[in-house]
């Protein structure tokens, strides 16, 4: 029983050294949010949890309202270009909702619904699930377009 418990806590560990290595094996080429940064199945995770913490305010089809920003289209895309998206990470993280509840969400929802984002953003899935470790995040730049590779 104890080696169950010692690998399920080494499984995060074990993401985040996986998400490391992925973006350091592209030796000094910047990743970024098209290089399939998170799967298709954490974006369908984050899908009820948009609806559950976000439709509120930004709406069905993340367009936003006079209160809240889009999370999606052009607006969203420029506002967050050449950013960190452990900056986009943090603001759900640390912010969200913007009620009473703020800053409650846990690290792996906070991710969850990040990936959902970039879905609806139609930025390609991966194999890895996108991290909640700020610091792997910080590494991933938010583009707006794909920058060709040399």
């Amino acid at each position: 029983m104890n080696l169950k418990r010692a690998f399920a806590a080494l499984l995060p560990a074990i993401g985040v050294c996986a998400i490391y290595s992925v973006l350091h094996a592209q030796s000094g080429t910047l990743v970024s949010v098209w290089d399939g940064v998170y799967t298709d199945e954490q974006a369908k995770r984050g899908w009820p949890l948009y609806n559950d913490y976000c439709l509120d305010c930004h709406g069905e089809e993340l367009e936003g309202d006079a209160e809240a920003p889009p999370l999606s289209g052009g607006l969203f895309i420029a506002n967050w270009d050449g950013l960190p998206l452990g900056d986009l990470y943090t603001r759900i993280h640390r912010d969200m909702p913007l009620n009473k509840d703020a800053g409650k969400l846990s690290p792996e929802v906070s991710a969850d619904l990040l990936a959902y984002i970039l879905s609806v953003n139609h930025f390609p899935t991966g194999h890895v699930e996108l991290p909640h470790a700020v610091e792997v995040l910080n590494q991933i730049r938010f583009e707006e377009k794909r920058k060709s590779r040399r």
